[in-house]
């Protein structure tokens, strides 16, 4: 059994009624390395607050638990001063308590990056909060976080970021907090992420940069000109509209050859949320590509296995599942080359082409939907405003017409 401190100022309910009522806790008990309880006298209940040690030389305090001050203690939210020091230990770091400490937010980032890698979804969403999250919200234990400091955090980012990227950021961790309660009872404070990881208003971006025809052969053309298997992928990209994630993970097998209807079985992508990532990740879907491009990866796959990586890096090895890590210099390069900037054009414009290419041709918006692994309703939001340019002649030929003037020395043939 663990051994009970004590603190005559704070050790009976007398004691403490004598305290002044103030906001600022009074100092208590040191109960473990980098582990005290203090006590915040009310006009009520008094409160049994915990400071703890974040590891960088830092402390964070919080309060936990309502002291016995005017009621009898209940062991849960009324605690007495021996009470409080176990439950200040749990929480802090476990102490003697049969769960254990709970986690803290650093923990939950390694176990949603755990469950990411075991759905074959992408590890990055639980890796890039870090690096902008503090080492004393990294060593909270998550059923002690608050909307209050979650909300400062999230505000204090505006200014060095986009709002989009915050929101991003936002998310992850809002993700990573769920999961953490989700396998935790002691996680009541769902709120607390709920409301101060809220997204910001109005921060969508719209980055639907298009690009014309012309522009996208000159972009391809560049990118040979750098690396013939950079190029490689880039027309891939040009021709198909697929997002970068999706052609590096074509195989030889996925390459139907035909002299005039050539085409990709390409991976579906893992977006759209849910649990079942790894089972669309596997699953196919038939894409048509020019002749040219069916020449170029003829060659790329002679002699090569069915299940080999169709495209490759220059040195050989496989393309990273997430190729922008490897190839955005050059992109970079290609898009300053072209006269663009790099901060507004990315080799994404090139799906964003690709689709509004396939609206103004005509081709069903179903369709469109279908061949870049889409929905209808995502193409309506992000490209409406050239689905109201391709009506345009559509609609004209609709309209009202003058009457057929008429004129009086105007004889009609027989």
């Amino acid at each position: 059994m663990a051994r009970k401190v004590s603190f005559s100022a704070l050790e009976s309910r007398s004691a403490r009624l004598r305290l002044k009522v103030r906001r600022r806790p009074y100092s208590g008990p040191s109960l473990a390395r980098g582990i005290s309880l203090m006590y915040r006298r009310n006009k009520t209940n008094g409160t049994w607050v915990l400071k703890a040690s974040d590891g960088s030389g830092a402390y964070w305090t919080k309060g936990f638990a309502l002291a016995d001050d005017f009621e009898d203690a209940d062991g849960k939210n009324v605690l007495t001063f021996h009470q409080a020091q176990d439950a200040a230990k749990n929480l802090a770091r476990g102490g003697d308590g049969a769960n254990g400490a709970p986690i803290t937010l650093d923990g939950a980032l390694s176990a949603y990056k755990a469950d990411l890698i075991a759905r074959d979804a992408n590890p990055y969403n639980a890796e890039h909060p870090r690096l902008h999250l503090t080492s004393v919200l990294l060593s909270k234990p998550v059923p002690l976080l608050t909307s209050k400091e979650l909300k400062a955090w999230r505000d204090g980012l505006l200014g060095t970021m986009k709002p989009s990227t915050i929101n991003r950021l936002c998310r992850c961790i809002s993700a990573a907090l769920a999961l953490a309660a989700q396998h935790d009872d002691r996680i009541k404070n769902g709120d607390a992420w709920e409301i101060g990881l809220a997204c910001l208003p109005d921060a969508t971006e719209v980055r639907n940069v298009i690009l014309s025809d012309d522009k996208v052969r000159e972009f391809v053309s560049i990118a040979y000109g750098l690396d013939r298997q950079f190029g490689l992928l880039m027309d891939t990209l040009a021709v198909t509209g697929a997002r970068p994630s999706q052609p590096v993970r074509l195989r030889v097998e996925d390459f139907h050859d035909h002299p005039v209807r050539p085409k990709l079985m390409m991976p579906k992508s893992a977006k759209g949320g849910g649990r079942n990532r790894s089972q669309r990740k596997v699953e196919r879907y038939s894409v048509p590509i020019t002749v040219q491009l069916a020449a170029r990866l003829r060659a790329a796959a002679n002699g090569r296995a069915d299940d080999a990586p169709l495209l490759l890096q220059a040195d050989g090895t496989a393309w990273d599942k997430n190729p922008g890590q490897n190839y955005h210099r050059q992109v970079d390069r290609v898009v300053t080359s072209i006269g663009c900037d790099p901060a507004e054009v990315t080799a994404y414009s090139l799906r964003h082409s690709s689709i509004v290419r396939m609206l103004l041709a005509n081709v069903p918006i179903r369709l469109v939907a279908g061949l870049h692994n889409t929905s209808v309703a995502m193409i309506e939001k992000h490209y409406s405003r050239y689905i109201t340019e391709f009506a345009d002649e559509h609609a004209r030929a609709a309209m009202l017409q003058p009457a057929t003037p008429s004129f009086d020395n105007v004889v009609a043939l027989r």
